[in-house]
């Protein structure tokens, strides 16, 4: 049975792909702090059929006891701190987890599971200020945030480890995702549970461009890395090229929810954190060509789509 480790896989997308891989046969091993049982819902429905172990990505030895442990033919890395909005004000536990952490991760793995593939989450915000056209993976990385300084160090690093060391390993950009179940703070989710509560709904960038994807296609990005061996040594960008404006979407989503409540353009809701609208990057959207030529991955679901599976989850919350 193939063995696989999964750091961060009580988050949105490390617990769908737990649970996938769980259905699927693998031996998943997953990476968890200390925990409050609560923060163990999301693997509910497979929690009996994952081996936890406590560990912590700013600790090296607590990475390779669980390596050692785990003996994975894959690491799958999504553990990192992600709120891009609380970075600003205090980047140090940001620059910590997302960086040394995965600094932690490369050497143990090199120390203790050399064969093992590592498959890394970096985010298409490490290309921050850049122009007006989708962006390659060759494009020189801009990031625009602590958060998104954090990530591309890593991605940086990881390449680096891949040339100099021998580490094995891919890394995917990913843009917006959505089609979660518990978190309501990211934009696709905050603007349908706040337009069903009533509004009013608030809008704090509302030209900046992006493109978003159903969870679903994003998982098949790593399980296509996973199961190609030509991954081995990229870096993909992984989008479905649909990019839309904030105010577009939350115009798009209103129709869609039949929203009659006001939307406020410009500001962000009472007590946000400080996040600096002027220097925040206005576009930002990936040319995917790469991972759909090489590893035949692409979209499943639309724009429209995607956002209607939304609405009818949220609305049965409701």
């Amino acid at each position: 049975m193939t063995s696989v480790l999964i750091t961060g896989c009580t988050g949105f997308i490390g617990s769908n792909l737990t649970m996938k891989l769980v259905e699927d046969g693998y031996q998943v091993y997953g990476l968890v702090r200390h925990t409050s049982q609560n923060e163990l819902n999301s693997l509910r429905p497979v929690l009996d059929r994952v081996h936890l172990m406590e560990g912590d990505l700013c600790e090296f030895h607590s990475l390779v006891s669980a390596i050692e442990t785990s003996n994975p033919q894959f690491i799958l890395h999504l553990g990192a701190l992600t709120p891009v909005r609380l970075s600003y004000e205090d980047p140090f536990p940001f620059l910590r987890t997302n960086f040394l952490g995965t600094c932690n991760l490369v050497h143990s793995i090199l120390d203790r599971a050399p064969r093992a593939r590592l498959i890394a989450a970096s985010t298409a915000e490490v290309y921050g200020w850049q122009g007006s056209k989708p962006l390659k993976e060759d494009t020189r990385l801009r990031p625009s945030s602590p958060y998104a300084v954090s990530k591309a160090a890593a991605d940086e690093y990881i390449q680096m480890a891949m040339k100099v060391y021998g580490l094995k390993a891919t890394v995917l950009r990913c843009n917006n995702t959505y089609g979660r179940k518990r978190e309501r703070g990211f934009l696709v989710e905050y603007l349908i549970t706040s337009m069903f509560d009533g509004g009013p709904v608030y809008v704090g960038s509302p030209d900046h461009v992006r493109d978003y994807m159903w969870v679903d296609d994003h998982l098949n990005a790593y399980l296509l890395s996973m199961k190609e061996k030509s991954a081995e040594g990229q870096v993909f960008n992984v989008s479905p090229g649909n990019p839309i404006s904030n105010i577009d979407l939350a115009r798009k989503l209103s129709e869609m929810v039949n929203f009659k409540g006001q939307i406020v353009e410009g500001s962000y809701p009472p007590g946000y954190p400080m996040r600096p609208p002027k220097l925040d990057t206005k576009y930002i959207v990936l040319d995917s060509s790469r991972i759909m030529e090489k590893l035949g991955w692409k979209p499943s679901v639309t724009l429209d789509e995607g956002l209607a599976m939304a609405v009818d989850y949220w609305k049965s919350q409701f």
